[in-house]
């Protein structure tokens, strides 16, 4: 026989487990919040901005061909940006405690669609050094690529700058929060059903005719403790009075 499930009995299977659902909801915030503010490290983040432009020797503006150019290089100055030859010297410069292969990993260029404007973005846990680092890596690529590549068309365009009081990007506890919500009310709700499969037990005349498949004939009315102890008294009196008779 097909089991078939009706809307009215997921809301009762969800209004008997609603503690349960909230238990894991309220638990799974919890400790989400928790790890955030108090086990995961804060991450800051800054950026500088690099104008990759032709030099001009002219009074005369840019043409469309040199535009063009310039943006084939930026995919080359961001390899660039992010090797060896640009880290170490960073590294060096600020007598910092890491090699180029981690300092990378806290770097990211990036640039827009059809910008001459490469941006250098460091996140680090310290947003002094954060800040430190990016400036630095501009300056290292400024002065470098007119050796590396023997052009004269980079500048710092923006500077990164250490705001008063810097936030953290990562972790953001209010997303961690919100997700771990979800997760836990999802939790809860597959808990409530689990539990509803696996109790198999009869506990009313529906459920009877819901598991057996067949009409309910009659049910026997439970015998209530009262009125057994109302019954001997009367049958000891009677046992009295046949004695004395």
């Amino acid at each position: 026989m097909e089991e078939t499930i009706s809307l009215q009995d997921l809301f009762k299977t969800l209004k008997k487990n609603l503690g349960i659902i909230l238990l894991t909801t309220i638990l799974a915030v919890t400790i989400a919040g928790a790890v955030s503010f108090m086990f995961l490290t804060p991450i800051y983040e800054n950026s500088t901005q690099i104008l990759v432009n032709q030099e001009q020797t002219e009074a005369s503006q840019l043409t469309n061909q040199n535009i063009q150019t310039d943006l084939q290089l930026i995919n080359t100055y961001s390899v660039i940006i992010k090797s060896p030859a640009i880290l170490d010297q960073v590294i060096e410069q600020m007598s910092l405690d890491t090699s180029a292969e981690a300092l990378t990993q806290k770097i990211t260029v990036n640039t827009a669609e059809n910008s001459q404007v490469v941006n250098v973005v460091v996140r680090d846990e310290d947003p002094k050094q954060a800040v430190e680092i990016a400036n630095t890596t501009a300056q290292v690529f400024e002065t470098d690529i007119q050796e590396l590549m023997n052009v004269d068309n980079v500048s710092i365009l923006s500077a990164a700058v250490l705001k008063e009081n810097p936030s953290p990007v990562e972790p953001n506890p209010i997303l961690n929060m919100a997700i771990a919500a979800v997760v836990g009310l999802m939790l809860g709700v597959g808990i409530a059903f689990l539990r509803e499969y696996l109790d198999t037990s009869m506990k009313t005349e529906q459920d009877i005719e819901d598991i057996l498949g067949v009409p309910l004939l009659g049910v026997i009315s439970p015998i209530k403790e009262e009125a057994k102890l109302q019954a001997k008294p009367a049958t000891n009196r009677r046992k009295a009075a046949d004695v004395n008779g």
